[in-house]
């Protein structure tokens, strides 16, 4: 296992040359892959109970960005690499949000950052461009601008805490990629090209945003019904409404499967702010005609327990560690990396049919609670999926987020109805897109 100290950011300080910093494993390939049509940018939103003052918010990132090295930086394009540097520049302007969300950031607006923070209404957006960080990280920042927004706001907040970062928000920003990976050329994930989800799509640059809100004690309660968690239930519900709504209960030769992305930080004792998932795949093979939701839930609960160990997730990353460093070792030029990397992404990102992530339960500091009712994420659209799911609750509600460029929500809706079926009352919010 290879170890790296757990330091500020590479290149000295001095007060003529920038900090900087180098990009972790998984985020090389976003600036590569990344433009108008596949954006590789994801939000995350929380509602508040009272509208959103715009002037305040403004005031509550400028307070907070300096304090965060990760959010902090502009991507510089060198002969071999991309890197970070120190951006230094006034922190990017806070706009009332009027177009369509997961928009892509281009590198040398929003003054060089890689964020974008928008409000509307009661909500406070922040969209990143996943070079950056990937959903942990963005939570992380988005708890702090909020409690420092609702200080600002309510100054018997900032009293008690002052302008000071929680202590349990990580600052670290080693990439634990490097730290954790063994050398391997076993390749552990799939590369064959999967069931692919097609139909008419929305006009040029809507985007589809659906809201399900669902009460975590009873889905819990349905979940172990079936022997399956939370996140089990979710994952193989959605592959069901993938089956029922576009195969229609046929046989396939090709499978489907939902790329699941897995938050490795517990796994390998990190706290890291960059990027560190894998991805699995929850797979289901339509071997046979017409097969019953029962068959499905177990056959896809059989597939991601059969990945979701610690061996395995590092058997699929160091693969990928493994094959970049020899990449990123040779003094081969910077745009011929990315023509491989293009290469290996299409061919991985084919081999799922759709994704859905789980942010996880989000958790404040008491004397914030009160202020805040909901948060929710969603995913930009990749190549060859065009609807994916993200999930994410708070206190005793749990928020299904569908995003979509499709013009019929057909699957969506297969999906709310199957947990409706299941005894589940879900409440249902969309961005007006689909009527």
């Amino acid at each position: 296992m290879k170890t790296e100290t757990n330091c500020p950011p590479q290149g000295r300080r001095n007060r003529n040359i920038p900090r900087w910093d180098k990009l972790d494993n998984t985020a090389h390939l976003f600036p590569v892959i990344a433009g108008e049509s596949m954006t590789n940018t994801y939000r995350i939103a929380v509602e508040l109970n009272e509208e959103v003052d715009g002037a305040k918010l403004q005031e509550a990132l400028n307070i907070v960005l300096p304090k965060f090295d990760l959010f902090n930086v502009r991507m510089r394009t060198g002969l071999f690499w991309y890197y970070f540097e120190e951006n230094g520049k006034k922190a990017p302007t806070v706009k009332r949000e009027h177009t369509y969300p997961c928009r892509f950031i281009q590198p040398n607006k929003y003054r060089s950052y890689m964020f974008r923070v928008r409000y509307y209404k009661k909500r406070i957006s922040l969209e990143v461009f996943h070079v950056l960080t990937d959903g942990m990280g963005g939570i992380n920042f988005l708890k702090e601008l909020t409690y420092q927004y609702l200080r600002l706001v309510h100054p018997e907040l900032r009293e008690k805490d002052g302008d000071a970062l929680s202590s349990d928000t990580s600052l670290n920003r080693e990439d634990s990629f490097l730290r954790n990976y063994r050398k391997s050329a076993k390749k552990g994930y799939q590369s064959k090209k999967a069931y692919e989800i097609k139909g008419e799509k929305l006009d040029s640059e809507e985007f589809g945003v659906i809201h399900g809100y669902v009460k975590i004690p009873a889905l819990k309660e349905v979940s172990h019904k079936y022997g399956m968690s939370i996140n089990e239930y979710l994952v193989a519900t959605y592959v069901w409404s993938i089956y029922k709504e576009c195969l229609h209960g046929m046989t396939s030769e090709r499978a489907i499967r939902a790329a699941v992305p897995v938050n490795l930080r517990p796994f390998f004792d990190s706290v890291t702010t960059k990027n560190f998932f894998v991805m699995v795949s929850a797979e289901l093979i339509p071997d046979k005609e017409n097969m019953t939701y029962e068959e499905v839930l177990e056959r896809v609960k059989t597939s991601l327990r059969s990945q979701i160990n610690k061996e395995h997730l590092e058997e699929l990353f160091s693969y990928n560690v493994s094959n970049q460093q020899n990449l990123f070792a040779s003094a081969v030029p910077l745009f011929l990396k990315n023509i491989a990397i293009r290469l290996v992404y299409t061919q991985s990102a084919l081999a799922n049919t759709t994704t859905i992530t789980n942010i996880g339960n989000v958790k404040l500091k008491p004397e914030y609670e009160p202020y805040v009712q909901m948060f929710h994420a969603f995913l930009s659209m990749s190549k060859g999926q065009l609807l994916k799911a993200t999930v994410c609750s708070y206190q005793d509600t749990l928020a299904v987020t569908f995003s979509s460029v499709l013009a019929e929500p057909h699957v969506q809706r297969a999906f709310f109805r199957q947990l409706a079926a299941d005894g589940l009352e879900v409440t249902i919010e969309s961005n007006g897109v689909y009527v």
